[in-house]
């Protein structure tokens, strides 16, 4: 029986909770101007994991389906391909009921794929991650081929300081980049992340930067931040630690290790690579 793992939603996503957040940021984002009015339907799915946790949002706003993630790790080109999962997924919900089978068309939203990126890595204000940069390339192929199938995520930088017309045009995400950037700053003064999250929430409480918010949300803020900063660690830490020993063995000291700090499972298969039963074996075997 595999482990039932309830995970958080991230800062982010409880910051953009409110749809008329997430109207004001889509508008900066695309760079389009929409009536208050315009509906927004939050379509997020639940207990569905992206990179190893929910940090997603999902929603529907002028005819567009727009999934988001904030994104925090390194950018890596298996991001199209987890969208493509996800989006699968999303609209299996969408058209629940509808008989697929029937002649008449089933319509459904454009999907939109962002990625906001706010780790220490240096990468572009805008780039452009595609799902064929993926495939094995089988030879010669036609046109028709070579767009049979298609997904493009842009990933746009929202490190404090980056991607300034956007910004302006959206102060939630400005203010988050921020706090975000200042946590930061704190961290290599400290070298302490649970010191350098306290210092920059009651630096942004005094200077006006989501005040409100984490007035009302500053123990679940260190919480969420200090738990997803920690698993990045970890997965760092375990790769590190199975080049070093040797792959197989270097994977199961890797699952011992994460094992008796106890994570997940689900968790320690995305950090390893190793099926769920070889996982619950070294889990039995340190009993």
């Amino acid at each position: 029986m595999h482990s039932n793992i309830k995970y958080k939603d991230s800062v982010f996503s409880l910051l953009f909770s409110k749809p008329e957040l997430l109207r004001e940021l889509y508008c900066a984002l695309e760079g389009v101007e929409l009536p208050k009015d315009t509906p927004v339907v939050i379509n997020t799915l639940q207990d569905v994991l992206f990179m190893n946790r929910i940090n997603d949002i999902s929603f529907e706003i002028g005819g567009k389906i727009i999934v988001l993630v904030e994104h925090q790790s390194t950018i890596n080109q298996n991001l199209p391909l987890r969208m493509l999962l996800y989006i699968a997924r999303l609209y299996e919900k969408i058209i629940d009921g509808k008989n697929m089978y029937k002649n008449k068309r089933i319509p459904i939203p454009f999907p939109v794929f962002i990625i906001l990126y706010n780790g220490n890595a240096e990468i572009p204000d805008r780039m452009v991650l595609k799902l064929s940069d993926l495939f094995e390339h089988p030879g010669i192929l036609t046109a028709e081929q070579e767009a049979a199938l298609e997904l493009s995520v842009t990933v746009i930088n929202i490190n404090h300081g980056r991607n300034k017309e956007i910004a302006e045009k959206c102060e939630t995400l400005a203010a988050y980049s921020a706090f975000i950037g200042k946590v930061k700053e704190f961290e290599k003064e400290t070298k302490d992340k649970a010191e350098a999250l306290k210092l920059a929430i009651k630096y942004c409480k005094e200077y006006d930067i989501l005040k409100e918010f984490l007035e009302l949300h500053s123990t679940e803020v260190f919480n969420m931040l200090l738990s997803e900063w920690s698993l990045d660690d970890a997965i760092a830490v375990s790769r590190e630690e199975g080049r070093e020993e040797g792959r197989e063995d270097g994977l199961e000291i890797s699952a011992r290790n994460a094992l008796a700090k106890g994570y997940p499972l689900e968790v320690i298969h995305d950090i390893t690579g190793l099926n769920i039963e070889t996982i619950e074996r070294l889990q039995v075997d340190a009993r």
